[in-house]
């Protein structure tokens, strides 16, 4: 799904080091663990959010007094703020593991606003902690759960794992009609594997994912004994889902596109000449300004080339402004395929932290 990324993060061994007391009861005994800021820094940039989340055996009681405890606590959150790391919860459980309450890790207990709430993604989320109960909680949750240590992991090794990961989607649309199955990572470049049963559909594709900089894998097995449009039409739609899972919240791409790289809206194939530029906020739009000479070529019936792009568009969010001329229908057809696969190279791209929109969603 698409929705909030929370990294819920212990405190004593992940955010600082633990000592062999395991009270972090004087401002002496605070100290960063190692390459925690930078991997804070990099997962605020992928779009995380944070929530601390940690066990403080016996706090307020007199062998843990309160004030001890909150002086550290404070600086700690203090420093991290002015870095730039601020936390949207700080829950502390003051339990000893002997009384079992649900609000002690690994229970949940004190998660409960973030297990309710539609809008956190619990599956893209994860927890990162320093000791077994942390893993607990995180399968608890129903998200990824990561351990700090040695013999374990450290923050670089977590940050590359939540931050760099590849954008990839898999999609398969069964009908009574046609039978798609689609694979893309929007990260790794690689020949277009691609079989439709329409040869020349499969060449547009190739030069699709080729021109567009990702992966694409597609098979589709369809009713071409009654026509091509069904297998046209769904290999679209399946298409534009994939593309649209694997950008999940589009935090950092460019979001826009042109053919050119330069807003001329220019590529040429020989005498034709096609242009595209295209949004991906979300608003499914396809204007189409030109013509495409005959009736079919390579088996593709030329006026499904249009409704390609309609169907990919609905089903990706996407806006698109297509423009073609020329008097060879492959031509035609060809660089039009390949303006689009330029426009959404740029648009797809990871060009920063921010999202693009003020709305704050796309």
């Amino acid at each position: 799904m698409s929705g909030r990324r929370i990294l819920f993060v212990d405190r004593d061994g992940t955010l600082i080091e633990e000592p062999a007391d395991q009270q972090i009861d004087s401002y002496a005994k605070l100290r960063f663990m190692p390459g925690m800021l930078p991997a804070l820094l990099k997962l605020r940039d992928a779009g995380f959010s944070f929530v601390m989340v940690s066990n403080q055996d016996g706090l307020g009681t007199a062998s843990f007094p309160r004030e001890h405890f909150e002086g550290p606590q404070q600086l700690l959150l203090q420093l991290l703020e002015s870095q730039g790391i601020a936390f949207e919860a700080v829950l502390i459980d003051a339990s000893f593991e002997h009384e079992g309450r649900p609000t002690r890790k690994p229970g949940v207990g004190l998660l409960l606003p973030w297990l309710r709430d539609r809008g956190v993604d619990l599956a893209g989320s994860a927890v990162v902690g320093d000791r077994e109960t942390d893993l607990q909680l995180a399968e608890n949750l129903g998200c990824r759960g990561f351990r700090i240590g040695p013999g374990f992991g450290d923050w670089a090794a977590v940050a590359h794992e939540l931050a760099d990961a590849p954008r990839r989607a898999r999609i398969r649309r069964t009908t009574s009609e046609t039978d798609v199955a689609v694979e893309v990572d929007l990260d790794r470049e690689a020949p277009a594997r691609v079989d439709t049963g329409i040869g020349f559909l499969d060449h547009m594709l190739e030069q699709l994912g080729r021109h567009a900089g990702f992966d694409l894998a597609l098979r589709c097995r369809g009713d071409l004994r009654v026509d091509a449009h069904h297998s046209v039409e769904d290999v679209a739609l399946a298409l534009g889902q994939a593309l649209r899972d694997a950008l999940a919240d589009k935090r950092g791409i460019g979001r826009y596109g042109d053919s050119s790289g330069r807003g001329a809206l220019t590529l040429p194939m020989d005498e034709a000449l096609a242009g595209a530029a295209l949004d991906l906020g979300g608003r499914p739009l396809f204007v189409f300004d030109g013509a495409i000479p005959g009736d079919a070529v390579g088996g593709l019936p030329t006026s499904l080339v249009p409704h390609f792009f309609r169907s990919l568009c609905d089903a990706a969010g996407m806006a698109l402004h297509l423009q073609v001329r020329g008097e060879d229908a492959h031509h035609v057809v060809e660089a039009a395929f390949k303006a689009v696969a330029r426009a959404l190279r740029q648009a797809i791209r990871r060009d920063g932290r921010l999202l693009p929109s003020t709305k704050g969603r796309l």
